[in-house]
């Protein structure tokens, strides 16, 4: 079986730009990176595609695993997050209009 390959996702904060690529195979792991950094209202466009993943994730502080290294602090942060759904971006309107110049001859 072949092996997925990384995907890009671009996180878009709620005016539409975009503050942040994120990397994953899937969108949940590029959403659980973004929700480990702080953000809440995650909203993630799929490189190359018109796909936009909206998840809502937080940070929670938990104690360490039993097997964790003795290095790692006993308190850890640990993303959680939840998808909303998927939306669809249209077509800017900038690519639909097309200006043409004709210029005459006097």
């Amino acid at each position: 079986m072949a092996e997925k390959e990384m995907r890009n996702f671009a996180l878009r904060d709620k005016d539409g730009n975009e503050i942040g690529v994120f990397t994953g195979k899937q969108p949940r792991q590029a959403a659980l990176k973004a929700a480990n950094r702080g953000h809440k209202d995650i909203r993630l466009r799929e490189r190359g595609t018109k796909k936009v993943h909206v998840f809502t994730g937080e940070r929670k502080q938990v104690t360490k695993p039993k097997g964790a290294p003795v290095w790692m602090p006993d308190k850890i942060w640990k993303p959680v997050v939840k998808k909303v759904g998927i939306e669809y971006l249209d077509k800017p309107e900038t690519e639909a209009k097309k200006v043409v110049v004709v210029k005459r001859r006097k």
